[in-house]
């Protein structure tokens, strides 16, 4: 499990477009670093996803590395903001245990809901509810919706203003 943070926390994926940018650099660059998405929520301010590589789990440095230079290019160059620190800092865990691993799925897919931006989390479109909804086996769906992420040890202290999601 990973979470990232902007530098200082500023929202500055605030609009859709740049969450939407974010996301699909999220997704793709994982897909070309042999990563595969489990669960995900992004945000103005910040990140966390669950993910899981057949490759080296080294390589998730390079593949963070990758996403935050790209975004944060795009966005400086839209802002004219060049040099302009984005990225702070990310803390990743390598989950073990089963009813972890469960917990830390129902806690990213309701990411959304934890930060009051929605009331049920398959109506924030930039997570990964929805799709896990669609795509999931209707058992697994349930068992990991009705898992409890109350006492899940996640950074997680970003405060996700509604205004700032457009």
């Amino acid at each position: 499990m990973v979470t990232v943070g902007t530098y200082q926390k500023q929202p500055l994926f605030r609009t859709a477009r740049r969450l939407t940018f974010l996301c699909e650099q999220l997704m793709g660059l994982a897909q070309q670093y042999s990563w595969k998405l489990e669960a995900w929520a992004v945000f103005p301010n910040h990140y966390h996803f669950i993910g899981t590589t057949e490759g080296q789990a080294a390589t998730l440095r390079g593949f963070l590395s990758h996403l935050h230079t790209v975004t944060a290019k795009a966005i400086n160059i839209e802002d004219e903001a060049a040099g302009r620190r984005v990225w702070f800092q990310y803390w990743d865990s390598h989950v073990t245990y089963e009813r972890s691993y469960l917990a830390r799925l129902n806690f990213v897919h309701r990411n959304a809901v934890h930060h009051r931006l929605v009331r049920e989390p398959e109506r924030y479109s930039w997570c990964s509810a929805g799709w896990f909804e669609r795509s999931a086996g209707r058992a697994f769906f349930r068992t990991v919706m009705r898992m409890r992420s109350e006492s899940v040890k996640v950074v997680d202290d970003f405060v996700v203003d509604p205004a700032d999601v457009c």
